[in-house]
């Protein structure tokens, strides 16, 4: 086996989808028996991501307490769900992170929580625009793979790398994170301002202050402004804020027509990571002491605190301040 991927949801079952269209002996692994049930049998995921049926060259695993037997593990579980299965990749080399969010109990990004679990693993992260279906469908987008270790980080991009998903290389693990994690409360934000019944402008002001605003929390805790700017960035912000594709937008438009978010994430049936990753950026931009307004009242209406439409009379009412881009 080249590479296993742990999570059977759309996410995981796209990224095993492009590594063994890739050629590579693929590994997917889930927790979850009925889906798991699905696929050994159709070889398709019915549940998460129906319509595209796994090459021979993936195999379908229950993941146990046994470690994967592949050089290269790809986390692509929920945020709350990395830590409980990292002794599943305890024997692989290099861990790829997939999942996009952060750390409740510590604000810690993820690769802060897997190098404390696995000090020898040499950690990358993958980003970029790339919604699960669009990603199994092979339409052409691209990503980028960040580590401190370099090698690492081109031998997950050679593995991820086609003619329809180009991977770009950085060394900014932090920024690429964190922008992975924050452009999903950027897109609920959208999705609200959807269900408001706002227009295109509305969204463009949106998303180019909430873009600065995760560009402002990325370099407190060290981060690059320029990677903000790229396919972690502004890249995955606008798929993820366009696209009634991303849960997270699904969310926030359910919001915006003022649903209960229980409802909507029923409906929805799986995590939406920017609900979590709204309060616990909040706790991080109040103790970094950085201004986050949209992520404050993103986090206030997912909590139930305030109305969508209320939330944008406390944007629009505040003072009046210089547009600081640098």
């Amino acid at each position: 086996m080249d590479v296993a991927v742990v999570g059977a949801g759309s996410w995981g079952t796209a990224l095993a989808l492009v590594l063994a269209r890739n050629g590579h002996e693929v590994g997917l692994y889930g927790r979850e028996s009925e889906t798991l049930t699905a696929l050994k049998s159709c070889r398709e995921n019915l549940r998460y991501l129906p319509g595209f049926v796994l090459p021979d060259n993936c195999e379908i695993h229950e993941l146990t307490e046994d470690a994967v037997p592949a050089p290269i593990a790809v986390l692509a579980v929920p945020t709350t769900a990395v830590e409980e299965v990292l002794p599943a990749v305890k024997g692989s080399e290099i861990v790829c992170i997939a999942s996009k969010g952060l750390v409740q109990a510590t604000s810690n990004l993820l690769s802060q929580l897997v190098g404390s679990v696995l000090p020898d693993a040499r950690l990358v992260a993958l980003s970029g625009p790339n919604l699960a279906r669009e990603l199994a469908q092979g339409i052409p987008t691209a990503a980028v793979a960040a580590s401190s270790d370099a090698e690492a980080a081109e031998a997950v991009r050679n593995r991820f790398m086609s003619r329809n998903y180009r991977v770009y290389l950085s060394d900014d693990i932090t920024g690429v994170e964190l922008a992975g994690a924050m452009k999903n409360v950027m897109a609920i934000a959208a999705g609200m301002s959807d269900g408001l019944g706002f227009g295109n402008n509305t969204k463009g002001a949106l998303l180019a202050r909430g873009l600065n605003e995760m560009a402002r929390l990325g370099e407190a805790i060290g981060a690059r402004r320029e990677t903000f700017m790229g396919l972690a960035g502004v890249g995955d912000l606008f798929a993820t804020a366009a696209s009634d594709l991303s849960r997270n937008n699904r969310v926030g438009y359910g919001l915006g027509k003022g649903r209960a978010l229980s409802a909507v994430l029923d409906e929805i049936g799986q995590v939406a990571e920017g609900v979590q990753t709204s309060q616990i950026a909040v706790g991080m931009a109040r103790s970094l002491q950085v201004d986050a307004p949209i992520t404050q009242v993103v986090d206030a209406v997912v909590r139930g605190q305030m109305a969508a439409r209320d939330a944008v009379v406390a944007l629009m009412e505040r003072a009046p301040t210089k547009e600081t881009i640098t």
